[in-house]
């Protein structure tokens, strides 16, 4: 039992070859979720950035002209705008998970000391945000 002024830890961490491998597989895990994540992100900043392009592009004089001439700009700032939003929370939530992994609890089973190791995809996830973020202005004071 703890004390009053302590707090128990939620679980015993016992240090085995399994618990060594479902942590390297947990962190594995991590880094594929954030990947499907930049992955999806990825397609709706492009997505937005097309639909936005083509239809300022598409002049036709055969069919009338559009309801809402500017419903296309509008869908292709929400898919743009969705895209850089995912990106922002999937980060968030990746470094969440990669602190607690690295927490103390976990120390022994990582099997590294104090050296917390992030992977490039943390920094593609944080360019793609700052290209999604360019496009978002882009298309918005349509720049381009």
């Amino acid at each position: 039992m703890a004390d009053q002024g302590t707090q128990a830890p939620r679980f015993e961490v016992r240090l085995t070859a399994d618990t060594h491998w479902g942590w390297i597989r947990t962190r594995l895990s991590v880094e594929r979720t954030l990947m499907s994540w930049v992955r999806t992100s990825v397609s709706l900043i492009g997505f937005g950035f097309t639909i936005v392009q083509f239809f300022e592009h598409l002049h036709s004089e055969v069919v009338a002209p559009a309801l809402r001439p500017q419903a296309p700009r509008y869908l292709g700032l929400a898919l743009i705008a969705a895209g850089v939003v995912a990106l922002l929370i999937s980060t968030w939530q990746y470094r969440q998970m990669v602190r607690y992994l690295w927490s103390k609890e976990f120390e022994p089973i990582a099997g590294v000391g104090d050296v917390v190791g992030m992977t490039p995809l943390y920094a593609v996830a944080i360019a793609l945000i700052f290209i999604g973020l360019f496009a978002f202005g882009a298309v918005f004071i349509r720049a381009v």
